[in-house]
């Protein structure tokens, strides 16, 4: 994709308007936290990673209850299809766990990417 396609644009507008989960998050990740990079609503074909570790190739996607309703659960699982097809592992977090523990969820995610990146080496 290039960057003036609609993903693109829709994942600049999403970091200018994190969720409130996504912002607590950010904040602990934000930087190399834990030696590991991460990105923000990062674009991969037609869909945008809340949060991805290139050199883990994982992303994160932070679930509100909404992700539980109606037709979602479908698209979910096709999404995460479609992501695991590019090599990229897909991890689901409750937004709750991350309201409750930012911090925690933050260091399980680079324990994570560090895991993946070492096994690698």
């Amino acid at each position: 994709m290039r960057k003036g396609d609609h993903n693109y644009a829709l994942a600049r507008t999403q970091r200018k308007a994190p969720s409130l989960p996504e912002g607590l998050l950010w904040r602990e990740l934000r930087g190399k936290a834990g030696g590991v990079k991460f990105r923000r609503q990062h674009p991969v074909g037609r869909y945008v990673l809340d949060f991805y570790c290139a050199a883990a190739k994982c992303g994160f996607e932070i679930d509100g209850i909404v992700h539980e309703m109606r037709d979602r659960p479908m698209r979910d699982a096709a999404r995460d299809e479609f992501l695991t097809q590019q090599g990229i592992q897909v991890d689901r977090i409750p937004a709750r766990a991350v309201l409750d523990d930012p911090v925690g969820v933050a260091e399980g995610m680079v324990r994570m990417c560090r895991a993946i990146i070492e096994g690698e080496r």
